[in-house]
């Protein structure tokens, strides 16, 4: 029989060699591996998932929001931790917001101004404006006071722009009222939306509040955005408000904390933490 042409021999190689390929790396490896999953960590490998009267409501280890339809808090929840994954929790776009402790300068909109898509000009919060306004309405949630240092009255970050014969608090729109009136002898401004203050030093006030109430973590997300736990004091935070609305002993709330607090990862990595989801199913069996 005549040689096949070397052309044709290298692509039937080629042709084999994917065959070959798609079969042990397409079929037998996943077959394989997931096999191995289910065997020796069956729950983790089906997503953790829980469980209420039969009907699966979430994950052991994806958090999710614990609010009505119109976002508010649902009060006979203990609530999560921020999440800025999609709207909250979503995860098909798991992520952080990549803001650091520099983010301290709002962008204020300008009343009547559209952006490019033709939608009311909404402006843009820092970060220290966004941990300042949950930690004003986790304190009105709880009935604690939400102030932390570098925070206004109103929720905004305390932030001047000054310059050498004003100062601005420019994270506050006319017509506000300035959380100080006067800097260094200078004259403390209300922000005028539009206007650049890119000139003036900035510089953060960091106030009179020694050690805020509201826990870190109640204020700023996770780096996932899917955190299924809140710290121990958010938790003893909530307690109160949630034994209020339930009718339920308080004690017996924290005893409920105590039992889905989970320690030290290896007895040293990290703080205890509780599962919010599951913390909230106990609740409800109770």
């Amino acid at each position: 029989m005549e040689r096949l042409p070397s052309w044709i021999r290298q692509h039937l190689a080629a042709i084999r060699a994917v065959a070959v390929l798609t079969m042990l790396l397409g079929v037998i490896y996943p077959l394989v591996t997931t096999g191995v999953a289910q065997a020796l960590f069956n729950g983790r490998a089906n997503g953790s998932i829980v469980q209420k009267d039969g009907k699966d409501v979430g994950s052991a280890i994806v958090g999710q929001n614990f609010t009505d339809a119109d976002g508010n808090p649902v009060r006979t929840y203990f609530q999560s931790r921020p999440s800025v994954a999609g709207d909250g929790y979503d995860m098909l776009s798991t992520a952080a917001s990549n803001l650091g402790p520099e983010d301290v300068l709002d962008v204020l909109p300008v009343p009547g101004a559209k952006d490019d898509e033709g939608n009311p000009d909404e402006g843009r919060q820092s970060l220290l404006t966004q941990v300042c306004a949950r930690s004003t309405a986790i304190g009105e949630l709880e009935g604690v006071s939400g102030a932390r240092p570098y925070c206004t009255g109103d929720g905004v970050g305390a932030v001047l722009k000054v310059f050498s014969d004003r100062a601005v608090s420019v994270n506050q729109a006319c017509p506000a009222t300035p959380f100080i009136a006067e800097y260094r002898g200078l004259k403390v401004e209300c922000g005028k939306p539009g206007e650049d203050y890119a000139a003036g030093k900035t510089v953060p006030i960091r106030g009179g509040v020694a050690k805020a109430e509201v826990p870190a973590d109640a204020v700023t997300a996770s780096g996932s955005g899917l955190d299924p736990h809140i710290s121990v004091a958010y938790a003893d935070l909530q307690a109160p408000r949630v034994a209020k609305e339930r009718g339920t002993d308080l004690a017996r709330v924290k005893a409920l904390i105590q039992e889905h607090t989970t320690g030290r990862a290896l007895g040293f990595m990290g703080e205890p933490a509780v599962n919010v989801l599951e913390l909230n199913l106990a609740l409800d069996k109770e």
